[in-house]
Parts: C-alpha cells; sequence; structure tokens
C-alpha cells in the first residue's frame, strides 16, 4: 500500500492546478497542504452527519483518499506540525459551516457558505477523480 500512496502522491504533486484553486498560503509545502485539506474534510463529514448523513459517507471516502496523500508525502519529525495543521483547518472549516447554516445576519451567512466551499473546492481539486 505504501507504493500506492507515493505513486498518488507524486500523481497529484505533478497534476496542474489552476492557481484560482490553488491553496497559496503553503503552496511550497504539499504535506501542509494534504493536512489542511483532511482537517477541512473530517469538519465536513461531521457537519454532515447531522444536516446530510448519505453525504458523509462521499466526504469520508474523499478523506481518506486526502489521508494517503498526506501519510506518502509526510516526514515523520512533522507529526506534531502536522496534526497542528489539521486542527486548525478542522476548527476554521467547521466554523465556516456553522456560521453559513446559522449565521443569524443573511450576508454573512452566505459568505460563509462561500468562503467553505471556495475551501473545500480546492481541497478536492487535490484529488484524481
Amino acid at each position: 500500500m505504501s507504493g500506492l500512496r507515493t505513486c498518488l502522491a507524486l500523481m497529484a504533486l505533478f497534476l496542474p492546478i489552476s492557481p484560482a484553486v490553488a491553496l497559496p498560503a503553503t503552496a511550497a509545502n504539499p504535506t501542509m497542504d494534504f493536512a489542511a485539506c483532511t482537517g477541512r474534510l473530517s469538519a465536513l463529514m461531521e457537519h454532515q452527519w447531522i444536516v446530510d448523513p448519505p453525504a458523509s459517507e462521499r466526504t469520508r471516502q474523499q478523506r481518506a483518499r486526502m489521508i494517503d496523500l498526506l501519510e506518502a508525502t509526510m516526514h515523520p519529525a512533522d507529526g506534531r506540525a502536522v496534526l497542528n495543521r489539521r486542527v486548525e483547518a478542522k476548527t476554521a472549516q467547521a466554523l465556516l459551516l456553522t456560521r453559513a447554516r446559522n449565521g443569524s445576519h443573511p450576508r454573512d451567512a452566505a459568505q460563509a457558505g462561500r468562503l467553505s466551499e471556495r475551501a473545500l473546492s480546492a481541497c478536492l481539486s487535490l484529488l484524481l477523480s
């Protein structure tokens, strides 16, 4: 399985990604991109358990693929930093999802929804279809 993970990670690294959907904050460090996306997908999956249980299975599968990419690119010494990035991204995504669903101001809720969708779209663009 390790060979498959390495192959997938290399393919993801060399596939062209549009600048509009790239993750600009850590473009030089794909491991941290995969960590952030794993956190974002974790938040989405947990949100879907409440609002759309059938969709959570698809998200769980996407998250599993992202974890494979993360593990294939991660250096063991980076474990703490990777976990920190995952938790930060999960927390931020959960906040956006909560604001989008439960926001008291329609404009704020709509903006949170757009930001959430944009972040998740960038992550999903890293996965091979």
